[in-house]
């Protein structure tokens, strides 16, 4: 990373030398989308929704696309990070992302748990977001057994100038943002901040609150720089370093939170006649954790764990080539990565201090290689191809120790495994019309368990969960057919039809019921669960996308109906038939915006998330629950503009969590912003 960092500068530099035509146009982005990419159901949000957001958070701004989810309905300004992994389709039921998320073609899941750290990603630093529900591995490679999302940052015209804003908003927050782009040599490099704030909201709901519960602060910041150079008359250098850091805390005494983490990435972009893409990255995380349990009158609060540190690396690089010939348009190439990392806590505490030791870790690894081909005749597009990847666990242990004589109680070392996975995908579209078009689709993925999954126990109250080193990776089918319908000029529908299937699931699977001892957690006054892979989950429904642009005015909408079901024998016999924890059957979000000159703008959005389960055995439902957000933005002088913003309008009670013991937790409820923004440039 110091390297890097050392490095950027010296693109000012190189830049003259390097260029050699007047006409070189950099653009900062990666290479253009695949004419086979269409073939998919995919939902892009663009610029102007990304600006109408109404909490500036990308998890927030990402339910707009129906069928996204997390394990927890709160977003990152109260939930625990590690319950924050991202998915499509209600294939939930695990806090482990089973969407992958990219930026500018790197995965950013972490490399020890697999959740997203979202206060990493401003949305004010992205040009747009596309969502691919479904769609398997293919040219992604591991971890899209869901779908896919991209994110893809501020093209070097976007980001030209300086741009700014600070929100004041509810319970003390503060929201701020900077960036400003400025010419490097024959390139640009583009710097911005980020900070938001709060006193926070007590997550515990009014009626069972106790003396122990308060508010749940939180501070956020993130800083990228990002270099982009031309090195010849159509390729470009971009160059990206990024840090962030997140406080929190989980409303009572004892439940600080904090996670730091720092990115470096190097990609080259060729567009000429054999357009090439090559990447290399870094990513560094450490993440702390305090746990501590309220007594049944939420009076007294307990410490009962502290996970102090928790570091982890993940490295990687792709490559990629896109030869055409004869009408055939080839993506040729290969990826690989790496994950290593460990916890360290300290637990079973007692009068207040802890006796015991634990470290748990290890490292991962996968190679893999690509084809796919895309034809594009007349009204048809067609696609298909396969990827085969190489996997390895390796340097697993679990290590817990007495603090007071230092003797090991557990020092296991767990065996190295290895294995091949082999996907596929292929699909495609007709134009039947010039206002209709068919498209169907297959594909396959898998996502490597994380370490945490493999290796880390841990407690939620008065449940524990063990952890499992023997757990094989996950693999998805997947088939969907739908349309794209323009029956008039403003007026776009999309229609998909898809079944899903999940073998070999992770999932937290209850196995008994405390108090008592049991293996891998020792005492358990709750319930006891341990990961396991169970059989499968399948889910089959329907997604409905609409969107109507009448000039100022734009309308759009969209629904998801996922009917999920637990296939599971043996031991996890218990579970076959009932739905996935926390994945609910439907969901629907709209918005009705208008957009005036100079950057005026109002937004009026809605979202319906449907009842879900807490559990895996489906004995605590959460009740459905609809929320309404808002925007307004008005152009005081030429570039400067006064924002409001409302999350929740109606302050409807979200339910995010259910405990053990009934206790229920809610996510944010309504939040009012009033701000100042500038934007200078034309419209977009």
């Amino acid at each position: 990373m110091k390297a890097l960092a050392a490095f950027i500068p010296l693109l000012a530099i190189a830049a003259p030398a390097l260029a050699q035509d007047e006409e070189i146009v950099i653009t900062g982005r990666g290479l253009d989308a695949a004419p086979g990419d269409a073939v998919f159901d995919t939902v892009i949000l663009d610029r102007d929704r990304i600006d109408r957001s109404a909490s500036n958070r990308l998890e927030d701004l990402l339910r707009e696309v129906p069928g996204f989810q997390q394990f927890r309905r709160s977003d990152a300004r109260s939930a625990n990070p590690t319950s924050q992994g991202a998915t499509l389709r209600a294939l939930g039921g695990n806090a482990s992302s089973r969407a992958l998320l990219v930026l500018d073609g790197v995965p950013q899941s972490d490399p020890f748990g697999g959740w997203i750290s979202w206060p990493a990603y401003d949305p004010r630093r992205l040009a747009r977001v596309s969502v691919v529900r479904g769609g398997g591995s293919g040219v992604y490679g591991p971890g899209a057994l869901a779908g896919t999302i991209e994110l893809e940052s501020l093209s070097a015209d976007d980001s030209r100038g300086l741009s700014a804003g600070l929100a004041y908003g509810s319970r003390e927050s503060i929201d701020a943002f900077a960036g400003i782009g400025v010419p490097l040599g024959r390139g640009q490099l583009s710097a911005s901040a980020a900070w938001m704030k709060g006193d926070g909201f007590v997550p515990i709901i009014a009626t069972q609150r106790g003396p122990a519960d308060r508010p749940a602060p939180y501070e956020q910041a993130s800083l990228a720089l990002r270099a982009v150079a031309p090195i010849g008359a159509a390729t470009e250098l971009q160059a990206n370093l990024s840090g962030f850091i997140d406080s929190r805390e989980r409303g009572t005494e004892s439940s600080d939170i904090e996670t730091r983490g720092a990115d470096a990435s190097l990609r080259i972009v060729g567009r000429g006649g054999l357009p090439f893409s090559a990447l290399v990255y870094l990513q560094t995380r450490d993440f702390s954790n305090l746990f501590a349990s309220v007594d049944a009158t939420r009076t007294i609060t307990t410490r009962t764990l502290d996970q102090f540190s928790v570091p982890s690396t993940g490295v990687g690089g792709r490559f990629e080539v896109r030869p055409s010939f004869g009408g055939v348009d080839l993506r040729l190439g290969g990826d690989f990565r790496e994950t290593s990392g460990r916890t360290n806590e300290l637990f079973s505490f007692v009068a207040g201090a802890p006796t015991r030791g634990r470290i748990a870790g290890g490292r991962t690894r996968t190679f893999g290689a690509f084809a796919e081909a895309s034809w594009q005749r007349g009204p048809f597009i067609a696609t298909g191809g396969a990827r085969v990847d190489r996997w390895s666990i390796a340097n697993g242990r679990l290590q817990e120790r007495s603090l007071a004589t230092g003797a090991f109680l557990t020092d296991t070392s767990f065996a190295d495994r290895d294995g091949w996975e082999t996907t596929g995908r292929a699909g495609i579209k007709w134009r039947q019309s010039e206002s209709l078009s068919l498209r169907a689709a297959i594909y396959l993925g898998w996502r490597l368990p994380t370490l945490n999954e493999l290796y880390r126990p841990f407690r939620v109250g008065p449940d524990a969960t063990a952890a499992n080193a023997q757990l094989t990776p996950e693999r998805s089918s997947g088939a969907e057919a739908g349309l794209d319908w323009n029956p008039v000029a403003p007026v776009r529908v999309g229609f998909t039809l898809f079944a899903n299937r999940l073998e070999r699931a992770i999932a937290n699977v209850t196995l008994g019921q405390g108090p008592g001892q049991f293996p891998g957690v020792g005492f358990v006054a709750g319930q006891f669960r341990q990961r396991q892979n169970i059989d499968a989950v399948t889910s089959h429904g329907a997604e409905l996308d609409m969107t109507v642009d009448l000039g100022a005015w734009r309308l759009a909408a969209g629904y998801s109906f996922a009917e999920a079901r637990v296939e599971a024998s043996q031991i996890a016999f218990p579970l076959d038939g009932l739905r996935p924890a926390q994945s609910p059957r439907h969901s629907l979000a709209g918005s009705l915006a208008w957009s005036g000159a100079n950057h005026a703008a109002a937004s009026l959005g809605v979202r319906y998330v449907g009842a879900q389960y807490e559990d895996d055995l489906n004995t605590q439902p959460i009740p459905s629950a609809l929320t309404l957000d808002a925007f307004a933005a008005w152009p005081l002088t030429r570039g400067l503009m006064l924002e409001a913003r409302a999350e929740n309008l109606t302050d409807t009670r979200v339910v995010a969590g259910i405990s053990g013991t009934g206790i229920v937790e809610r996510a944010t409820p309504r939040t009012l912003w009033l701000g100042l923004r500038w934007r200078p440039g034309p419209r977009r």
